[in-house]
């Protein structure tokens, strides 16, 4: 995910000099050639998370199209005040780039996870939020970000997350992906843990059982009317997601649903109000949380076989 992103604003950079890419000390080899290359528009501000979001507010001011990257856990919760009040209250047109969502730095245990930004920044005035699941995904949305004037944030992984797509084909961060149709039960997932979601349903295949995925790669503006025809068509709904169960995606769904008078028992996968445990292997701490494909796939059984 790290060089689709460095390559998708290498591209914007080179074609527009408004471009600045913001760092924390979190860049990668590919950051430092982009710096290389293009000097002034590559700002290092160090371990420095609150100044780096403020500078970026005061770049969008004077016309500039800043991309803050960092790390999730210290872009969100380090800098939320900065984030609400300096770019979202203000409509600065600012990107904040969030690396390793969920449980990516996995070895770091929980002050290094991203497990509440859904639920803190869809809150948020103004700000569009995109949660690709692929590489393609992220640097479509990239191109998506630059493209909206006003303030967006792109969660994205870090762990090695295959393609999911041949093409993007007709790619809208506006509605949903529908990436594999199922009976048994409709199955909504958003961001890097589509890929293990996919998995879990080729091992519920073996079973007899079959679900509809569909991929949200998009969680604000959230398409609410295709998600509420998802919901009332769907014999059983599911949501699966690498973030809280509280105010995420799940709440975005419930939402969406009951504001337009579908009756829904939703079943939410993820972290059910608490922080995540154990260390290793991203696979390793999706493991022990339940969210590994052979735990989605037993759970999705039991809710299944148990409508």
């Amino acid at each position: 995910m790290q060089k689709a992103y460095a390559a998708a604003l290498y591209e914007l950079i080179r074609g527009d000099r408004r471009v600045i890419s913001c760092l924390s000390d979190s860049g990668t080899d590919y950051d430092a050639l982009i710096a290389r290359e293009f000097p002034e528009q590559v700002i290092n501000f160090g371990i420095s998370e609150n100044n780096q979001v403020a500078a970026a507010a005061g770049l969008a001011a004077a016309g500039k199209i800043p991309f803050v990257y960092t790390t999730g856990a210290f872009l969100i919760y380090r800098s939320c005040e900065f984030i609400r009040d300096d770019i979202c209250l203000q409509n600065r047109n600012v990107k904040l780039v969030g690396m390793g969502s969920g449980l990516s730095w996995s070895t770091l245990g929980p002050t290094h996870h991203t497990t509440e930004d859904i639920g803190i920044l869809r809150s948020m005035p103004n700000l569009t939020v995109l949660s690709p699941g692929s590489p393609m995904e992220l640097a479509a949305a990239v191109k998506a970000a630059y493209l909206h004037d006003g303030p967006v944030y792109i969660r994205m992984g870090m762990s090695g997350e295959r393609e999911i797509y041949s093409d993007l084909g007709s790619l809208s961060f506006d509605r949903p992906q529908v990436l594999r149709d199922g009976k048994d039960a409709t199955v909504f997932t958003t961001g890097s843990i589509v890929s293990q979601l996919l998995e879990a349903s080729q091992l519920l295949e073996t079973q007899g059982l079959f679900i509809r995925i569909v991929h949200l790669p998009g969680l604000k503006p959230l398409a609410e009317e295709a998600v509420a025809k998802e919901c009332r068509a769907a014999r059983l709904v599911v949501s699966v997601e690498e973030h809280t169960t509280l105010g995420g995606l799940g709440s975005a769904i419930a939402d969406a649903a009951c504001s337009r008078g579908v009756p829904l028992r939703l079943h939410k996968l993820g972290l059910p109000d608490c922080f995540a445990g154990g260390f290793g292997t991203h696979l390793e701490v999706l493991r022990e949380n339940g969210l590994d494909p052979h735990s989605l796939a037993s759970q999705l059984q039991q809710i299944i076989q148990g409508s």
